[in-house]
Order: structure tokens, then C-alpha cells, then sequence
């Protein structure tokens, strides 16, 4: 929601009024539908009006290297979390979602160049992960003594 201070051109009232958005007032106004509190008219405009700033505490900017250490570690737990790890078997996988011959599922993997230039000439939506929210690789249990 959003409030507005309103004018009216015709009498010099001015009064507030809330909208879902700043969208929804321009379509509102557009549409002959904001009307004067006071006269009725419907030359009405938004007043200047001074931002609204909540908190009175004054806090420094965040350090951005924190900032995107927390959101890339949060990247990487939600792929871990939610994405099948297949390997270097990404492009076949990717393919053979993209192609129907088996359900779709969030997959994540490696490829080499020329699989990459594979995937986006066949039009397969698959794009790299930036370094910093790759996952660690899980461990394949059964190559453990």
C-alpha cells in the first residue's frame, strides 16, 4: 500500500489517500475515479511529499562483502538442498529433460565448453553457476573404503 497527499486544483484542498499502488493511482486517476474530499472535483494530483523513512536509528551501510558471503552461502544450501547432483552427465541430463525423454527436475552439474556451446545451439535453458553459490560436490559414498 502506498499513501498519497492529494491536491485539488479547483478548491486548494489537500488531503491522503492510500492506494495498493503507485499503479493502481495512475490508472485510478486516469479513469476519472479520484475525486476531490472536500468539492468533488476530479482535478486532483499527488502533492509533493517528503519520502517516508522508518527507524529512527542511524545504522551504517551493511559491508557488501558480508552481505554477498551470507546471500551466496544461501545459494549454494538451496542448491544443495533442492538440486540432483549429476555430475558430468549435466548436458546429457539437461538434453534429455529438455527433450521430454525424462521428467523435468532441478539438476545441477558440470560440462565442458563445447557441451555448453551444445546446450544453448539446441536452445536447453542452462546457464552456469556463478563460483561463488556452486555447492561442494556430495560425496559418492560408494567410493569410500
Amino acid at each position: 500500500m502506498i499513501r498519497y497527499t492529494l491536491s485539488c486544483a479547483d478548491c486548494s484542498a489537500e488531503f491522503e489517500a492510500w492506494f495498493a499502488s503507485s499503479d493502481a493511482y495512475d490508472k485510478q486517476a486516469k479513469a476519472g475515479l479520484v475525486s476531490c474530499a472536500e468539492c468533488g472535483g476530479q482535478n486532483v494530483g499527488k502533492a509533493i511529499m517528503a519520502p517516508a523513512i522508518s527507524g529512527t536509528k542511524k545504522q551504517g551501510a551493511p559491508d557488501p562483502q558480508k552481505v554477498f558471503g551470507k546471500l551466496a552461502a544461501a545459494a549454494r544450501q538451496h542448491v544443495s538442498d533442492n538440486y540432483d547432483y549429476v555430475g558430468t552427465g549435466f548436458a546429457d541430463e539437461a538434453k534429455a529433460m529438455h527433450y521430454g525423454d525424462i521428467d523435468h527436475r532441478p539438476i545441477w552439474g558440470e560440462t565442458t565448453s563445447d557441451e555448453r556451446t551444445e546446450l544453448k545451439e539446441e536452445g536447453v535453458p542452462a546457464e552456469p553457476l556463478p563460483p561463488a553459490f556452486v555447492p561442494p560436490k556430495p560425496i559418492d559414498k560408494s567410493d569410500l573404503n
